[in-house]
């Protein structure tokens, strides 16, 4: 837990620190030029800082333990959190497709100079940076909070791309610009899209894969030396934990003890191969229903 927490720290505070400094820079470009593509990128670097706050604000809350009110923890703030960072994005990719729109019908052409060159170019570095990092603390620790932060970063080196190449050819054609925006609005509102849609997806409750239930199966009834018919499945991820619930079949002759000793058996199995605890409802097999 301490070290989810370093990594979650260390992307946060990398993430405010370098966005404060690349908006900065951006915005300026973006004035001097009268660039709405570079006006809009340091907006989504400023963004960035808020969806920062937001890791470090949902990263606390997802550390505190179980209370009354949330008996199974509140490991799940990390997935609210990341829906936030969805929702953030999709509002500046809206607010930008619809300046993009009203400059395309204005016919305003922008000239590019040297600094929106270098402004550009360190924008990709930084924030690539920042995204592998992201990825790289997402990978060690498993928090998707901070796989949505590494998109977000993503989305920002990939918008800094595509307007350094509108600057290469700005000068031929007037709507250069107004372009720019807009694909960079899409490509900021496909990522809010990926985060949120993923994100309700898991607070709703997915179901498992064939090939998990099946796996699941497979090492219960590897612990066990007789038929235990494993079914009902249910599997809860609560961000920092997962629990599962399941039922099997047994004996009607069985004994309490031998019942609860295959069930502590499984319990084992399923904790040391899934990391799952387990909750396991035995009831007596019959001829009619095996």
């Amino acid at each position: 837990m301490k070290e989810k927490q370093k990594y979650i720290l260390r992307a946060g505070w990398l993430s405010i620190f370098g966005n404060l400094i690349l908006s900065g820079i951006k915005y300026w470009a973006g004035i001097s030029t009268g660039s709405l593509a570079l006006v809009a990128d340091a907006w989504h670097s400023l963004s960035d800082i808020i969806t920062s706050a937001i890791v470090l604000i949902g990263g606390k809350i997802s550390r505190k333990p179980a209370d009354d009110e949330h008996p199974f923890g509140h490991g799940r703030a990390e997935r609210i959190a990341s829906v936030i960072i969805g929702v953030l994005l999709a509002i500046v990719a809206f607010d930008f497709l619809v300046g993009a729109i009203e400059k395309f019908s204005k016919h305003e052409q922008t000239s590019y100079n040297t600094f929106a060159w270098i402004a550009t170019i360190i924008s990709i570095l930084a924030n690539e940076g920042m995204t592998q990092y992201a990825f790289y603390a997402a990978k060690k620790t498993g928090s998707s909070m901070l796989k949505a932060d590494g998109w977000h970063h993503r989305t920002d080196s990939l918008s800094s791309l595509v307007i350094l190449i509108g600057i290469a050819v700005g000068g031929s054609f007037w709507w250069t610009d107004a372009v720019l925006s807009v694909i960079v609005a899409l490509m900021i509102g496909w990522a809010s899209w990926e985060i949120i849609s993923k994100e309700f997806t898991s607070l709703l409750g997915e179901s498992p894969s064939k090939d998990l239930l099946l796996s699941i199966r497979e090492t219960a009834q590897k612990a066990c030396i007789q038929p235990i018919h494993l079914h009902h499945i249910h599997i809860h991820d609560y961000g920092q934990h997962t629990e599962m619930s399941c039922h099997i079949k047994l004996p009607p002759a069985m004994t309490l003890n031998e019942a609860h000793e295959i069930c502590t058996k499984i319990e084992a199995a399923i904790k040391s191969e899934f990391g799952y605890i387990s909750t396991i409802h035995p009831e007596p097999i019959t001829w009619e229903n095996p």
